[in-house]
């Protein structure tokens, strides 16, 4: 299992309805598409108080051969063509709860925290589900994902109202597509 974002900043004075329009006509393109667990459509707003307008979409594959076909197979090319060459964010997935009624999240919180250098890494996935409970409780799911190349993990949290964000990145869930 793999999960991928990108993170496509925009000026200051991007109209976000270009956003909403693009993911209102397009988002159900990636309904039951092969190999992908759930696609997340998230924008953030600084209108809202966020740093900037950010369009970061939130993948979860279920192995890397579908993510990769969709990297290279055109369906990537979309992005590339309408907002330029985008860095893809890759994490494994550490754990993952969706219950069935997850797609009615609306808000989505993420915090990302380093992995600190120690002698054993055995204490790093229980200190990752504490930093869970550091955000406000959601019952429609969370997802913890890590990457080794630069030793950082990152937490998800689904919510159905806006929550109350903290030191977390806030975004509005525009869509979610799943199987």
């Amino acid at each position: 299992m793999n999960a991928m974002q990108y993170k496509i900043t925009l000026p200051n004075d991007y109209d976000m309805s270009l956003i909403r329009t693009r993911v209102e006509e397009n988002g159900t393109k990636t309904d039951n598409f092969k190999g992908l667990l759930f696609k997340a459509y998230l924008i953030s707003e600084n209108a809202d108080g966020a740093i900037s307008n950010t369009y970061s979409p939130l993948y979860v594959w279920e192995d890397s051969y579908r993510m990769s076909q969709f990297i290279f197979e055109g369906f990537y090319d979309t992005i590339i063509h309408d907002f330029g060459w985008q860095s893809i964010q890759i994490g494994i997935p550490l754990r993952i709860s969706l219950p069935e009624h997850f797609k009615e999240a609306c808000y989505l919180l993420e915090k990302t925290v380093m992995i600190h250098q120690n002698s054993s890494l055995l204490s790093v996935p229980k200190e990752l589900s504490k930093l869970l409970s550091t955000l406000p409780q959601s019952d429609l799911g969370e997802l913890i994902v890590y990457n080794p190349d630069k030793w950082q993990a990152t937490v998800f949290k689904f919510y159905a109202k806006k929550p109350i964000k903290g030191d977390a990145a806030l975004y509005e869930i525009l869509h979610i597509s799943s199987k």
